[in-house]
C-alpha cells in the first residue's frame, strides 16, 4: 500500500484491526464520526498497547513504533486524503454501511479501495445501495484479529481484478490467508459457524444438555477451541440475532431462522462477554467464570 488504511468505525473490530495493522507496520487513520469518538477508540488501543508490554507480549519499542503508524479522526474528506483503502467496520446494518461507503467514494480519491468488513450482508446488495457496483468487496476479518490468521474475501461477479489483487495484498500485509469466496449471504464462515452455534442454542433450550456440557462435547471431542456457546458470547449474542435474522430474511431457509433462546437473552440484555453475562458469566476483564 501507497497510503493510509482507513478504518471507519472505533468498535470491536475497527479497533482490533487498527491496533493488528499497526503493528504490521501498516500507516492506518481510525475514523469515528467526531473526532472524540475516534479519540476514546484510540485510548481503548493504546490500553491494549499498555496490557501487552506488561504482560511481555511486546516490547516498549514495538509499541512506539506502532504507535507512531495510527492517528485517530473524525471521517470526512481530509480523513481520506491520500488514503488507499478504506475498511467500513460499522455495525451490521445495511442503510448505516450505504451511507458511509457512499460519502467515502464521493470524499476519498478516485483509486480508494472500498472494502466491507460485514460478515453476513451481501456486497452486491450493499455495492448497490451505496452506489459502488464493480468497487466494493467483502473484507471480513476475525477478532482478536491479531491472533486469527485468515481473512474472508467475498468477491461479487463481474469484479475488477486489479481490485482484487489490491485486496488481496492488503490481506497479506496483514499476515493473513486470503481466501475468496462467492459474494452470497453469510459468505461461508458466518454461515458454517451460525449453523453450529444456532443448533447449540436449540439443544440447550430443549433441556438436552447444559451449555457447559454441550460446549464441552466440540471442544473435547473435536477439538474446536472454543464452543459454539462460548463463541457466540464472546462474538456477542444481539450480533449474532442481527446477522441470522439478515441471514433468514435472505435465505429463508429454516436453519437461520433464530432460537426463541436467542431473542430472549437479547431482550434482557444478556448479549454475552461485553454485559457480563450470556450463555455464560464474564468478569470485567472478558474473562469467563
Amino acid at each position: 500500500m501507497t497510503g493510509p488504511l482507513a478504518i471507519l468505525g472505533p468498535g470491536v473490530l475497527g479497533l482490533s484491526t487498527a491496533q493488528w495493522a499497526a503493528e504490521c507496520g501498516v500507516e492506518v487513520r481510525l475514523l469515528g464520526r467526531d473526532s472524540d469518538h475516534a479519540q476514546r477508540g484510540l485510548r481503548q488501543v493504546e490500553g491494549r498497547w499498555a496490557t501487552a508490554t506488561r504482560k511481555g507480549l511486546l516490547t516498549p519499542a514495538e509499541v512506539d513504533q506502532a504507535r507512531g503508524r495510527i492517528r485517530a479522526e473524525a471521517f470526512g474528506p481530509r480523513a481520506l486524503d491520500g488514503a488507499s483503502a478504506l475498511l467500513e467496520a460499522l455495525p451490521e446494518a445495511m442503510d448505516g454501511k450505504a451511507v458511509a461507503l457512499a460519502s467515502a467514494r464521493t470524499w476519498g480519491p478516485p483509486d480508494l479501495l472500498l472494502l466491507s468488513g460485514t460478515s453476513a450482508l451481501p456486497i452486491s446488495d450493499l455495492a448497490e445501495a451505496a452506489g459502488l457496483q464493480g468497487r466494493l468487496l467483502g473484507f471480513h476479518l476475525f477478532v482478536p484479529v491479531s491472533r486469527m490468521g485468515v481473512v474472508e474475501m467475498a468477491v461479487p461477479a463481474g469484479m475488477p481484478e486489479a481490485l482484487v489483487f489490491q485486496a488481496q495484498a492488503l490481506g497479506r500485509s496483514l499476515r493473513k490467508r486470503v481466501v475468496i469466496v462467492k459474494d452470497q449471504p453469510g459468505f461461508a464462515a458466518a454461515r458454517m459457524a451460525l449453523v453450529q452455534g444456532l443448533e447449540a442454542m436449540r439443544l440447550l433450550e430443549a433441556g438436552v444438555a447444559t451449555a457447559q456440557d454441550l460446549d464441552a462435547l466440540m471442544t473435547l471431542g473435536y477439538g474446536h477451541p472454543v464452543g459454539p456457546l462460548e463463541l457466540s458470547d464472546r462474538v456477542g449474542l444481539d450480533l449474532r440475532l442481527r446477522i441470522t435474522e439478515g441471514l433468514f430474511q435472505a435465505s429463508g431457509d429454516p436453519r437461520f431462522a433464530p432460537p426463541e433462546l436467542l431473542r430472549k437473552k437479547v431482550a434482557q440484555g444478556e448479549t454475552g462477554r461485553a454485559a457480563g453475562q450470556g450463555f455464560f458469566p464474564w468478569d470485567a476483564q472478558g474473562r469467563r467464570l
